[in-house]
């Protein structure tokens, strides 16, 4: 396979580290994002500061850092073959309590962060003939927890999930292929900052009995990259979380 030129936002821990791990082992090239320059810098590190990745700091919510990231991919590697939106936010509040600048906050990262990032990928994609975009969104939008209030982020999420429908219609004619993964309960910092203190507690949500890991998301994010005739799909990596339920 020819080498890959990809944009994983979110890249400095979790999910969309092991994302752009995964496609930097198996010789890739890779602009990799995040808010938070300091964190970005030392996963650029530990990664051994390969030269097929560039590292790009910056809030996904500003339309201009979509635009500084498929720009910094065309000019060092030629094209953008893949996006994986993975940056976002999640933290559970009760309904009644959100307030409307912590609404915009949700919608900003998570929905206008992946809508205009795609609309950069999607206009340079158009002039090479194709390319993959990878949403992260959730299951909890498909299924919702009574326990786990979190409406703010799940609309947001929802937004991404319908927005991956609609521009798999719209952009399908032109070989590029939009997806959506919707992880379950996986082990990343993450699950912390949504106020799970221990993650494993929650393995029984899923069939399988455990609670996933980042690569598992990252091996589900390199098929969708690679596979050539699946678009508009939401793909579960949930351990049988939506499939059904575990009888105590």
């Amino acid at each position: 396979m020819n080498s890959l030129h990809v944009i994983v936002t979110g890249a400095s821990t979790g999910l969309g580290k092991a994302i752009a791990k995964t496609f930097l082992d198996r010789g890739h090239k890779v602009v990799m994002n995040s808010v938070n320059e300091k964190n970005l810098l030392t996963t650029l590190h530990e990664f051994g500061a390969p030269p097929q990745a560039i590292a790009v700091a910056g809030d996904i919510s500003h339309k201009k850092v979509g635009q500084q990231l498929v720009d910094t991919a065309v000019r060092h590697f030629g094209s953008v073959d893949v996006l994986v939106n993975n940056a976002g936010i999640f933290i559970p509040k009760p309904f009644l309590e959100v307030e409307e600048n912590e609404l915009d906050r949700f919608l900003g990262i998570n929905l206008k962060g992946t809508y205009f990032t795609s609309q950069a990928a999607i206009r340079q994609m158009l002039q090479q003939g194709g390319g993959s975009i990878i949403n992260i969104g959730t299951v909890l939008v498909e299924h919702a927890i009574a326990g786990l209030p979190a409406t703010a982020p799940i609309s947001s999420k929802g937004g991404i999930h319908a927005l991956t429908r609609q521009l798999a219609a719209e952009f399908g004619q032109y070989n590029i292929r939009i997806n959506t993964i919707a992880p379950g309960i996986i082990r990343t910092p993450l699950t912390g900052k949504a106020g799970v203190d221990d993650a494993d507690s929650m393995a029984g949500l899923h069939l399988l009995g455990r609670i996933g890991e980042p690569q598992d998301v990252a091996e589900a994010a390199y098929h969708l990259a690679t596979s050539e005739f699946v678009t508009g799909t939401t793909f579960n990596v949930d351990g049988g979380h939506i499939a059904g339920h575990r009888f105590p």
